[in-house]
């Protein structure tokens, strides 16, 4: 059972978590990109109750992921699709099984294999540029405010231009901030 709420937490992450954060809906929205849309079907596969995937399907629809399409008047029976939300969450899954192939591999190695369509080979997802293609490493990104920034609980920016490349940082460095006078957006301390 959920504990607390991210919905009113001003970060993206956060409120991302309060939709689709629990355990079950990320499997929920993998096997409705795997093809099982009928409620039977998700209970059976995920082995999870009736009561528990009710609220999660409530809760995926209330969070714009997933739709509930009737297929069957009588009896009334629905379907369940991914949303354009929905869709484009199935990447960020696809990341996170290959970071679990990586490293929480089931014996045997990973259960199942993606393949690109456009190019018909085997491929192991990355996350990516989208200016110039390179891959997004710790290493290679570094934070700065954006439109929506302002100084709430779980908004804390690293200094524009720091990034975990620089071991010499300290963590009092990265984490000093000063407000601003144009709204309480952070800036860099000097």
């Amino acid at each position: 059972m959920r504990q607390t709420s991210f919905a009113s937490m001003h970060c993206s992450l956060a409120r991302s978590l309060d939709v689709v954060g629990d355990w079950w809906s990320p499997m929920i929205v993998r096997d409705l990109f795997l093809g099982l849309d009928h409620f039977e079907q998700l209970a059976t596969d995920l082995g999870i109750s009736r009561n528990l995937l009710t609220a999660r399907l409530d809760t995926l629809i209330s969070g714009g992921v997933v739709t509930r399409e009737p297929y069957c008047e009588h009896p009334p029976r629905h379907r369940y699709v991914l949303t354009q939300a929905g869709r484009e969450l199935v990447p960020v899954l696809m990341a996170l099984m290959a970071w679990g192939d990586r490293w929480a591999t089931p014996e045997g190695g990973p259960p199942v294999r993606l393949h690109h369509v456009t190019c018909g080979t085997a491929t192991v997802p990355t996350v990516t540029c989208s200016a110039c293609g390179g891959a997004l490493q710790p290493e290679t990104v570094h934070t700065s405010p954006g439109p929506g920034a302002r100084t709430a609980p779980g908004t804390a920016l690293q200094p524009s231009g720091w990034h975990r490349a620089n071991p010499d940082a300290q963590v009092a460095d990265v984490l000093t901030c000063a407000p601003q006078h144009d709204g309480g957006h952070a800036e860099p301390a000097p």
